[in-house]
């Protein structure tokens, strides 16, 4: 009979407490199949749910537009996947806010990018701040290192299937994974709470239906 060490059984016990503490106090935000706890702000874009999946459908002659959480967040990890479409730009929107003295209540703050799969830039996962300062990582769309970025994003980045993207916000420090590989990692407080939101891009005068898809978000909070 072979034995096994009390070390590989406490190695074994370890791995397991860790993989269950990994999964504790996670809440899905989307029940798969209504839109409950959400709500539209901004542009006239199409938010619907199918096949257990939030869809946003582009219309013509409208500002970005975003379907945002009742609920705000501060510290956090936030996962989900996501279904572009070649033709179409997206994001997710964290600690965001909409605000009648801010704009006329113009959506707000970080966001996630998920890039087109036509844009050759590839800065999917990278932080834009919305409707305020413009990209803050990477910060200079000609330096070397945003180069690399994009090239990472580029081998990372599935055309046409589901991208896993996770984005943890605790105090002034927010990372960004795609498909398991880190991407942004940035400090900066100038905002420390606020919704979620699911962007769907304005696309000007383009008549033809674009949609992206969202599916599986959940999020924990720290």
């Amino acid at each position: 009979m072979k034995r096994i060490g009390l070390g590989c059984v406490l190695l074994g016990l370890v791995v397991t407490l860790g993989a269950v503490a990994e999964e504790e106090g996670w809440v899905s935000l989307f029940d798969g199949q209504t839109l409950d706890g959400w709500e539209q702000k901004g542009g006239a874009a199409k938010y619907a749910v199918e096949d257990g999946a939030i869809v946003g459908t582009s219309v013509p002659n409208t500002d970005n537009s975003f379907l945002c959480t009742q609920q705000h967040y501060k510290d956090f990890i936030l996962e989900f996947e996501f279904l572009g479409h070649p033709g179409l730009n997206s994001g997710v929107q964290i600690r965001s806010n909409s605000l009648q003295t801010y704009k006329d209540g113009r959506v707000h703050g970080y966001q996630c990018e998920l890039e087109d799969e036509d844009n050759p830039r590839d800065w999917s996962c990278g932080i834009y701040d919305e409707a305020r300062r413009g990209w803050l990582f990477p910060k200079d769309k000609e330096s070397a290192e945003a180069k690399a970025f994009g090239e990472a994003g580029r081998q990372l980045w599935k055309n046409g299937e589901w991208n896993l993207v996770r984005i943890e916000a605790r105090g002034d420090h927010i990372q960004t994974w795609l498909n398991g590989e880190l991407r942004a990692d940035l400090h900066d407080g100038m905002t420390s709470s606020g919704f979620i939101a699911l962007q769907v891009h304005g696309v000007g005068t383009k008549t033809e239906p674009m949609s992206v898809r969202w599916r599986n978000l959940r999020i924990k909070d720290l």
